[in-house]
């Protein structure tokens, strides 16, 4: 008979704790401090992370190219992109999980980490992907709208993102996607972490996460820029720069999610 609350008992035991899934307030400071901490586990694990950021730059660049001469396979394509993240994104931070238990790091272990939960984690990576492909859509039907050039071929999307010719296009593209973008970043800020490591499923997950961000929101934003400008530079030169940043944030969102939701013994 348990006489304590544990919340790193075995994955798949049960619904995790409702008591411990109540976010808690950090300052505007966190965000760099998760950084530097995810910065820390990169260099404490060995870099395993960087075979994850490998996988991500792999995909960036496939896409990249198939776009260039099968734009129609794109969306499908991109589609298996957001549905294979949240596994891959699992076994960043499980190797996170593993160094803060004292455990060996085992890059093998980490990449099949989500047979914990893969029912709670293969939803959400199902939400994940409805999410992409309605954005998808309704990008086409604002290009369409509001375009003056052709679509869709790459070089006319940028050009019409970046052009101060057709402001209309530009205000509406960028409004929308940053309420698509806001909805998803609310159920993901620490919904997978939290499946991962208490055996969650996933409607309390999303719900503990988009609470965090409720409670937290100058902190989770700026947490988001920071990762958008990561991300976003890594993409303009090339995806290489994935290799990192794409560990970096994995880590360090393992960091965001032990703040934001701590266990019971360290409250």
């Amino acid at each position: 008979m348990l006489t304590t609350h544990d919340t790193h008992a075995p994955i798949g035991a049960g619904h995790s704790n409702a008591a411990n899934d109540e976010p808690q307030g950090v300052g505007l400071g966190a965000p760099l401090r998760w950084l530097r901490l995810g910065a820390e586990d990169l260099v404490q694990t060995r870099f395993a992370g960087m075979a994850y950021g490998l996988v991500f730059a792999l995909m960036g660049l496939a896409l990249s190219g198939i776009y260039a001469h099968h734009w129609q396979l794109t969306m499908g394509l991109t589609a298996g992109f957001f549905l294979m993240g949240p596994f891959i994104c699992a076994g960043v931070y499980e190797l996170s999980r593993q160094h803060e238990r004292g455990e060996p790091v085992s890059l093998l272990a980490s990449a099949t980490c989500w047979r914990r939960n893969p029912g709670s984690i293969g939803f959400f990576a199902a939400m994940l992907t409805f999410s992409m492909i309605v954005w998808a859509r309704v990008s086409i039907v604002i290009f369409a709208l509001f375009s003056t050039t052709d679509f869709p071929t790459l070089q006319g999307v940028l050009a019409q993102i970046f052009s101060l010719d057709n402001l209309e296009f530009v205000g509406v593209w960028m409004g929308v996607g940053f309420v698509f973008a806001s909805l998803v970043f609310a159920i993901s800020v620490v919904s997978v972490p939290m499946m991962l490591d208490r055996g969650s499923d996933t409607l309390t997950a999303v719900f503990a996460s988009a609470s965090a961000l409720f409670s937290n929101t100058l902190a989770l934003y700026l947490w988001a820029a920071i990762i958008v400008l990561l991300i976003g530079t890594s993409l303009v030169f090339g995806y290489l720069g994935l290799i990192v940043t794409a560990p970096l944030i994995g880590h360090a969102s393992w960091h965001a999610y032990r703040e934001l939701l701590p266990s019971a013994d360290a409250r």
